[in-house]
């Protein structure tokens, strides 16, 4: 459960944010989208590395950090992500050391969908998230197995959503419009 001093320094942390953005004032519900690169720079701000303890001092504390972010980097809730963070952390977390853990916990920290989207090229990420050393090893690993493993015109362009179905080619009287819905 947070404490109310972690909620709080999230809340400024995202006023800062906001505020650091200069942006003007909106009379409409489109107001979020702009709002939305900087989602990944919030989820930073509410990261507290400190409550999450990095202590490599000794070989007992070694494991118990690495079995901590293997467990949170494999069971995030989005079956891609568990499936590329969690064998992508299983393979180099030994040879990490505590600058390459932070910059990992700051990863694991990101909202999925948001991180998702990022790593497939879906999305443009933040500058603070695109400088992050673990979150371009990992968008490097994504996109090279896209680029080998999946044909150009079944992935959406870059900066588009995919939105893709199983059976977007069937042209029938009763198939739908587009997708599989």
């Amino acid at each position: 459960m947070a404490t109310s001093t972690t909620v709080r320094r999230a809340l400024l942390c995202l006023r800062q944010t906001i505020n650091s953005t200069a942006l003007p004032y909106y009379q409409t519900l489109n107001a979020v989208a702009p709002l939305r690169s900087h989602l990944g720079l919030v989820s930073r701000c509410y990261s507290d590395t400190q409550s999450f303890d990095i202590d490599l001092s000794n070989e007992e504390n070694k494991r118990r950090t690495f079995n901590r972010l293997l467990y949170r980097s494999r069971q995030r809730g989005f079956l891609e992500l568990d499936l590329v963070l969690g064998s992508w952390v299983e393979q180099r977390i030994s040879s990490m050391d505590e600058t390459r853990i932070k910059a990992l916990v700051d990863v694991l920290d990101m909202e999925n969908p948001d991180l998702w989207q990022w790593l497939t090229g879906q999305e443009q990420p933040p500058e603070a998230v695109n400088s992050n050393p673990v979150f371009s090893a990992v968008r490097d690993k994504v996109m090279n197995n896209l680029h080998s493993h999946s044909a150009p015109e079944t992935r959406a362009l870059p900066g588009q959503p995919w939105v893709r179905g199983w059976d977007d080619v069937k042209k029938g009287q009763d198939s739908p419009i587009s997708g599989n819905q």
